[in-house]
């Protein structure tokens, strides 16, 4: 079936998170679904691009955002250049399609105050689950890794001589990180209660989960989502708003966006820019201290 094969290139090829490879069967399904109400049929392979734009309309008289069609559709996008690569099709609907505008998602890190209070002030209790949940947070602020890189750590991706790590990011593309002194003492003291789980820590994964298995996407989000509230107020408390966070404290300090570019492992340089604006505020209060102009009288 086309939509196997879609779904196993996306893990294999693409190295997709479970999460999104979800997300993208779901969207493909509930296409389907539509098709098959309205069209009488849901092999969706080749359908007119008519069809795809009374879903569109479908789906916006039922309230989903723009942001949220956006989405549905990217799915569809790729699952139809996956049908065009693998002459599955000869012409694909969507070659045409625009997408929905959006207003600017604002996404607001963590201040530096609030990253201080999650590392150094409370307590994550002397334990298996909580040098585990201190690593991950560290691991998170101080490499800007992207939650399904750290999921996928192995204990060999680690080097305490070079004090690096090696992540395998989207597209299968690998890039070595730097590890601070601190990380590295949280790492050392994390494998001996990993031990105690699962004995020798051999060549398995980094971080699991109280019964031993591989860590998941959930609780990764519910681990920062439950420290996180306990030193701020912000709405949105995830593993990604860690990484914003990461790039932009950087990016405040001075660092150069192409280097902020290769640490985040963007492919261009316009995906690390949306953190620029998140700086604004430290520049307003440069620009205000320092410009002769707003001295005051």
């Amino acid at each position: 079936m086309a939509l196997d094969h879609f779904i196993s290139y996306l893990s294999l090829e693409k190295n997709y998170s479970g999460h999104t490879i979800n997300a993208y069967k779901k969207d493909i399904a509930t296409f389907a679904k539509f098709c098959g109400v309205h069209y009488g049929s849901e092999a969706i392979e080749e359908v007119p691009y008519g069809l795809i734009r009374s879903w569109i309309v479908s789906l916006s008289e039922s309230g989903n955002s723009n942001r949220t069609i956006n989405r549905k559709m990217a799915s569809l996008r790729a699952y139809y250049r996956f049908l065009l690569k693998t002459e599955t099709i000869a012409l694909n609907p969507m070659a045409k399609h625009k997408a929905l505008k959006t207003s600017k998602k604002v996404e607001v890190p963590f201040s530096e105050m609030e990253m201080e209070k999650v590392l150094n002030t409370i307590s994550y209790g002397d334990d298996f689950e909580g040098a585990r949940d201190r690593l991950i947070i560290t691991l998170l602020y101080t490499t800007g890794m992207r939650r399904a890189e750290l999921i996928g750590l192995k204990i060999g991706d680690i080097d305490l001589a070079t004090k690096t790590v090696k992540v395998l990011g989207k597209r299968n593309k690998e890039r070595i990180l730097p590890l601070l002194p601190e990380t590295l003492a949280l790492y050392t003291t994390y494998l001996e209660h990993r031990k105690a789980v699962v004995g020798d820590h051999g060549e398995g994964h980094v971080f699991l989960s109280a019964s031993g298995n591989k860590i998941y996407e959930t609780l990764v989000y519910r681990i920062i989502n439950r420290y996180f509230t306990e030193v701020s107020t912000k709405v949105k408390k995830s593993p990604h708003i860690v990484r914003h966070t990461f790039a932009t404290h950087l990016l405040n300090k001075g660092a150069d966006l192409n280097a902020v570019k290769e640490l985040l492992g963007h492919a261009s340089l316009a995906s690390t820019q949306v953190y620029t604006h998140s700086g604004i505020a430290e520049l307003k209060r440069v620009h205000q201290k320092a410009h002769p102009r707003n001295t005051k009288t």
